[in-house]
């Protein structure tokens, strides 16, 4: 089952327990939840930001939405957006348009994780295709990223079953 090889690769050397999980073709963690019959809320989706100059990797649960407006707050910068595809696959040239996992710092980008991911004891997030997905343990995420945790969600989303 393909997985980001990059990742796969930095989990084994540091003998982080992992699951691959491979699920039909999803294009968006809310897929995802889907496809495995488990909980948006366990499941974690990167978004991708420009603040001012530099790029910056939200990662919260699916069910969530990015409140650029707080954002823009916890990164004290005049200007927040979303990043653009183009940008996004230059950030990550290795992966599927929109399935990169929540390492930013393989990538050399900054990652900030919302309070609300924190409090699960495992979460599920793309890994690099529209056909596997990798679980592990929060906290062994957290170990190895060492996001910065603050408050940037906004309510739930809308989302049609």
């Amino acid at each position: 089952m393909p997985i980001l090889k990059r990742l796969q690769s930095y989990l084994d050397t540091n003998k982080i327990p992992y699951e691959v999980v491979s699920h039909p073709k999803a294009y968006t963690a809310h897929d995802v939840a889907q496809t495995l019959d488990v909980p948006g809320d366990l499941v974690a989706k990167v978004v991708v930001v420009k603040a001012d100059q530099y790029f910056v990797m939200t990662v919260l649960p699916s069910t969530w939405r990015v409140d650029l407006k707080r954002l823009r707050d916890v990164l004290e910068a005049r200007d927040v957006r979303l990043a653009t595809e183009a940008e996004i696959s230059n950030l990550f040239p290795d992966c599927q348009v929109g399935t990169m996992p929540p390492f930013g710092n393989l990538y050399g980008v900054e990652v900030y994780v919302d309070q609300l991911l924190t409090e699960d004891e495992s979460i599920v997030f793309e890994a690099g295709t529209y056909v596997g997905a990798i679980k592990l343990r929060y906290k062994d995420f957290a170990d190895l990223v060492r996001p910065k945790v603050a408050v940037f969600h906004h309510e739930p989303s809308k989302i049609e079953d």
